[in-house]
């Protein structure tokens, strides 16, 4: 009896102790990138297009296939953010902020990621291999990358360039940078961790440098004549 109640105690310690590290984590902050500012919520205006792209595959490299952000400190060292992840893939959702600032900056509303299961014609296929995109706390976020602009029928390159882009990480905007406002008007900012903040910093900054490629991606696209329809089967009734 009396080493059955001395277990029950042991459990009950450990319960404790387990609940009292659980409640001391940090809750985890999600991110995701975002498109050019003027291209944001300009999806519902845009309808049709001259040109059909299709974008993808995109291939990214395997120390940034996880959830959680991934800063370089050093030229050899990574460290993973373990309460600042994404929302979903960091390649989902550059194939999705990608094909949003094509769409705006092209004007054409049929823009196709791939893996997809449409059959649409496309003029232009652009294919990327993200060789890194990640930041360096306190320093840039860096995007480089390969990639193509290919005839989808032919299946050969139009062009294709290899680009690397560094943008500032920026401090986080707060209230107290709104001088313009009436101090009595003025909110404390919300409570955040200086990690949230960088984090937040890092991601804005990411997001530019995927603005970046994409008006670089949109140039060389617009400059390239479109290509001539194949012809007609003459077997095909």
């Amino acid at each position: 009896m009396r080493y059955s109640r001395f277990g029950r105690w042991l459990l009950l310690a450990a319960a404790l102790v387990l609940c009292s590290a659980c409640a001391s984590s940090p809750p985890s902050r999600f991110y995701t990138l975002t498109p050019l500012p003027e291209a944001q919520g300009r999806g519902a205006d845009i309808s049709g297009g001259d040109l059909a792209i299709g974008i993808g595959p995109v291939v990214f490299p395997q120390f940034l296939d996880r959830p959680q952000l991934v800063v370089r400190d050093g030229s050899n060292r990574l460290d993973l953010e373990e309460f600042n992840r994404w929302g979903g893939s960091l390649q989902d959702d550059f194939l999705r902020v990608w094909g949003e600032n094509l769409g705006y900056l092209l004007n054409s509303s049929r823009i196709l990621i791939f893996p997809s299961e449409s059959r649409m014609p496309l003029d232009f296929r652009i294919t990327a291999e993200v060789v890194s995109f990640e930041a360096r706390q306190g320093g840039d976020a860096m995007l480089k990358v390969r990639w193509a602009v290919m005839d989808p029928r032919l299946e050969q390159a139009l062009a294709s360039r290899d680009d690397l882009y560094r943008c500032p990480i920026r401090p986080t905007a707060t209230t107290a940078d709104s001088a313009d406002q009436p101090a009595q008007a003025r909110l404390p900012p919300p409570l955040a961790s200086e990690s949230d903040q960088d984090s937040e910093a890092i991601v804005a900054a990411m997001s530019r440098c995927l603005g970046r490629f994409s008006r670089d991606v949109a140039g060389v696209v617009k400059g390239l004549p479109k290509p001539a329809p194949p012809p007609p089967d003459p077997y095909r009734y």
